[in-house]
């Protein structure tokens, strides 16, 4: 049974949901490399442990940066590892546009040092956290399964794609256990303010009318929405009940799974349940052209995700109390969108 578990991005939105999921949930060991450069917060890490002092002897946090290789020095403070989780990795589509090069050298470079050190350490398994949008765009009316063509339409999808491509040469090449799944728009508490949902809520709680991307006939996108507790979920059970493929001539590709939400929502419908939450009947919108304002958009994205339902995992939260916990905890911590609480009574 895996004991010691290296988990990058630690310090992030959804590496701090795994790090409380696993202490939670297991007597494990983790030892947490973080730089606090990128978007990780040290308070993600002390709230992880909230009311629990004894889970501090459980973890190791080892400043670290993944762009370069791992040391000896470095690696032997993460001590023996018999597991490695990779979420570290920049995530931000309008960021990836704004300065492509440097973002996709970063995840790059990132996922290379792991599992590089992979191969060193030899862990049972390397569970990698790819997105959904490696794939494009999904046709209305269909879910991309495993193994679909890659076709990512921009920076930031290429460089999870570039990832992958990383991930399945050192399975091939080199043997590391690598395990990939695929997952769709994560939300949760303690989320960047940066991304849809805390950013629809501080739009709102501001009186201010949120960003709708929309297709130039007007039709809304629409995303698959996941509480980053589930991925937490769907990987600690990959753990307990998933050996990983080895290439032999009959496993071509390493393993891989969709993880996916429980109900698919377009972005306007989204606006107004965000804004029910709030309490406000009639939320104001910024509707704008994908095409024209934010290139390598994609209207829909979508996963399939039969196979690991089919061996038995179940999401534990589903959408709707998903998002209801996150305004709620929102509401209780404004900080965290940048505003103060008197901001946030004298909207209400």
């Amino acid at each position: 049974m895996t004991r010691r578990i290296l988990l990058t991005g630690a310090a992030g939105f959804v590496g701090s949901h795994v790090l409380r999921h696993l202490l939670t949930h297991t007597d494990w060991t983790i030892a947490c490399p973080v730089t606090f450069r990128h978007k990780g917060v040290p308070a993600r890490i002390v709230s992880a442990l909230d009311g629990h002092p004894e889970w501090w002897d459980r973890i190791g946090v080892v400043t670290c940066d993944l762009t370069a290789p791992i040391d000896p020095v470095t690696a032997h403070m993460f001590g023996p590892v018999d597991a490695i989780l990779n979420i570290a990795s920049e995530s931000h589509v309008d960021r990836s546009i704004d300065v492509p090069g440097p973002f996709i050298e970063n995840n790059v470079r990132l996922i290379t040092n792991v599992l590089h050190y992979a191969r060193q350490v030899q862990p049972a398994v390397v569970l990698h956290m790819s997105t959904d949008e490696v794939y494009g765009p999904a046709p209305l009316g269909y879910a991309h399964v495993e193994w679909d063509p890659i076709a990512p339409s921009n920076p930031y999808s290429a460089s999870k794609a570039a990832q992958e491509a990383v991930c399945f040469t050192y399975w091939r090449t080199y043997g590391v256990p690598v395990v990939i799944t695929n997952t769709m728009n994560i939300i949760g508490e303690q989320q960047d303010p940066e991304k849809f949902v805390p950013k629809t809520i501080r739009a709102l709680l501001a009186g201010e009318a949120p960003t709708v991307h929309v297709a130039p006939d007007g039709r809304p996108g629409s995303r698959f929405y996941l509480h980053a507790r589930n991925l937490a979920d769907a990987w600690l059970w990959l753990l307990h009940n998933h050996t990983p493929t080895r290439y032999d001539g009959r496993y071509t590709r390493p393993s891989r799974f969709n993880i996916v939400g429980d109900a698919e929502v377009d972005n306007i419908t989204m606006v107004r349940t965000i804004a029910a939450h709030l309490g406000i009947p009639d939320p104001p919108m910024h509707l704008v052209d994908f095409h024209s304002s934010r290139p390598g958009h994609d209207l829909r994205y979508a996963l399939d995700g039969t196979k690991i339902a089919n061996l038995g995992w179940r999401a534990p939260i589903k959408f709707d109390e998903s998002l209801e916990k996150t305004v709620r905890w929102s509401l209780e911590h404004p900080e965290w969108l940048g505003l103060t609480g008197a901001e946030v009574s004298r909207v209400r």
